[in-house]
């Protein structure tokens, strides 16, 4: 392996390693946020942060064996990408599927205050969590492409996005406590959310299916 697509490879794999890390927690402080204020946009949170940290631990999982398993076929590491492709997909749609509903079928009844705070709190730090692993993931994709990494930068796009629509609509919330049009900007939040979610979800799909790029660990 070149020196140059070797160091790209580790860099890829500490980035991998270090989202993982850095999401493995999310479920669990938005798990709390969501039982403290009961609200659309905070379950769909939940889930969609648990979808997407699966996908995170399948792309670690399979882009690390991609960099050690040396003697595997090239139409081996090609079917592996695409897994891994379709595996973000799949996490997309699913936020993307859970947030429609929870916006169709929303609780009907949101507070405000300190309980909205710290949802708000936990969806800013996202945001510039987010931001640094999707600045990380563009670069390195510049660097030495890979569609794994390809797929997180796209993942972390819609994340930041995602992000956006979570503070907008907390921040409504916190900001107007108990009025009754705080109830319409977090549906219509949701909504707007999940059809960019299914919107990149389609494009992440469609992009494991026609995508032809240089595999992982390529010499």
């Amino acid at each position: 392996m070149k020196q140059g697509l070797k160091t790209g490879v580790q860099k890829g794999q500490r980035t991998l390693l270090a989202s993982l890390l850095a999401s493995s927690l999310a479920p669990l402080a938005t798990g709390i946020a969501l039982f403290l204020n009961r609200s659309a946009t905070q379950l769909a949170d939940f889930i969609r942060r648990t979808a997407e940290l699966a996908a995170l631990f399948i792309s670690w999982l399979v882009f690390r064996y991609l960099v050690r398993e040396e003697n595997i076929s090239e139409a081996g590491k090609t079917h592996l990408e695409r897994l891994v492709n379709s595996a973000v997909a799949l996490a997309l749609a699913c936020s993307g599927l859970v947030l429609l509903l929870a916006a169709l079928f929303s609780f009907g009844g949101h507070q405000g205050g300190s309980k909205v705070l710290l949802g708000l709190i936990i969806a800013v730090l996202g945001f510039v969590v987010n931001f640094i692993f999707w600045w990380r993931y563009r670069a390195l994709a510049r660097e030495n492409y890979s569609s794994i990494i390809a797929a997180q930068r796209r993942l972390y796009l819609a994340k930041l996005f995602v992000d956006l629509g979570v503070i907008t609509a907390l921040s409504t919330l916190a900001l107007f406590p108990n009025r009754v049009f705080t109830k319409y900007v977090d549906t219509l939040g949701s909504v707007l959310v999940a059809s960019y979610l299914l919107w990149s979800s389609f494009r992440t799909w469609r992009g494991a299916k026609e995508e032809k790029t240089p595999a992982v660990g390529e010499s």
